[in-house]
């Protein structure tokens, strides 16, 4: 696989596990488990996901960069939730963490892949 691929491979996973991510805090937080019945406004929790998802359909590398910060919140929030809740919400949490891992490693690499030094190497 060339690094042409990988990239392309990464810039898929990141875009892919971060629409993942909205559709299930949503579903989570709206019908699936929610805190209170009827809904919760925790739902709104993926709202900010919105933020980097054009400049990661796009690839740009200071949004891939940022990104692998931002999606430890989501992290950081699954893993708590893991620990913390019961039956359905608690197996929810495990899905959250493991999207929020796919993209952190998804952007990481992809932000490796595109350093100067490296798109130079390939051209030259």
């Amino acid at each position: 696989m060339s690094t042409q691929q990988h990239r392309e491979l990464a810039r898929r996973v990141a875009v892919g596990s971060v629409v993942a991510l909205i559709a299930l805090c949503l579903a989570w937080e709206l019908v699936l488990a929610p805190l209170r019945a009827g809904g919760s406004t925790l739902a709104l929790k993926a709202v900010p996901l919105l933020l980097p998802l054009r400049g990661l359909i796009h690839g740009r590398r200071y949004t891939y960069q940022w990104t692998s910060m931002f999606i430890l919140l989501w992290w950081a929030e699954g893993l708590m939730r893991v620990w913390s809740d019961v039956g359905l919400s608690r197996w929810l949490a495990g899905g959250e963490v493991l999207l929020a891992t796919a993209c952190f490693v998804a952007v990481s690499c992809y932000a490796k892949w595109t350093r100067p030094s490296v798109l130079a190497a390939e051209n030259g």
